[in-house]
């Protein structure tokens, strides 16, 4: 177990032919330290990789860090941190269905996720994909590389 008090973690996720091979990636900067762990799909969308990353780096919080009192996530996904923090109220009042009526897709991965943030309540932050942000820049290479099938050296 690490003690700290606050973690920041990137995510981020990939699909090659969205979907196809899909990769997903999660950064840890935890006092000096940087962890990362990632992981891939036969066949996937961009969503829900996108949706894996901070789900898988949610679930290692649990298990591997103590006397967390603050998590941030930050992605460049919008898709994720607005469905979170914003569309999943009204998806859940009106029974899993979006703003036109439709079913939500990736359902089961947002009721995880969201599960998840009700015990660790992490704060989000958006950063623009591919400009030039150091940890945004690294979970993308994660998260390709796992979504090609190519060796990364994950830092532990």
């Amino acid at each position: 177990m690490i003690k700290q008090d606050k973690v920041t973690i990137y995510t981020d996720g990939a699909a090659k032919g969205n979907p196809g091979r899909a990769g997903w990636g999660a950064i840890f900067l935890v006092n000096d330290k940087v962890i990362e762990i990632g992981g891939g799909a036969e066949h996937a969308t961009n969503n829900q990789m996108e949706l894996t990353g901070p789900i898988e780096a949610l679930k290692r919080l649990k298990n591997k860090f103590s006397n967390i009192e603050h998590v941030e996530i930050v992605s460049d996904s919008k898709y994720v941190i607005l469905g979170i923090t914003e569309w999943i109220f009204n998806w859940q009042k009106n029974n899993w269905r979006n703003a036109a009526k439709k079913p939500v897709l990736n359902k089961e991965l947002w009721e995880e996720l969201y599960e998840l943030t009700q015990e660790l309540k992490p704060k989000w932050s958006y950063v623009k994909g591919h400009n030039g942000d150091k940890w945004n820049e690294r979970a993308d290479v994660i998260a390709t590389s796992f979504a090609e099938g190519l060796p990364v050296e994950l830092k532990r």
